[in-house]
């Protein structure tokens, strides 16, 4: 069994969730819009999508806590 330690993630391990998170948000959204575009559906049915998205939702919430941490960290 592998013990696991509670230690603060450092700010260069954050740094890289952060760009990993963000960068898989961006292929996700852009998922969402291709696969709305191509069903036809209209722009605001796409941004209502979009904005109830749930995996989007918790990415942006995740994000933001991340990024709250990080700032934390840097001052």
């Amino acid at each position: 069994m592998t013990e696991q330690t509670n230690q603060a993630p450092t700010l260069e391990e954050l740094i890289e969730t952060i760009t990993e998170l963000t960068a898989y948000r961006k292929r996700l959204y852009d998922d969402v819009v291709g696969l709305g575009q191509k069903l036809r559906l209209s722009q605001k049915k796409i941004d209502t999508t979009i904005k109830e998205h749930p995996e989007l939702i918790r990415i942006d919430a995740i994000l933001t806590q991340l990024k709250l941490q990080r700032d934390t960290q840097e001052s």
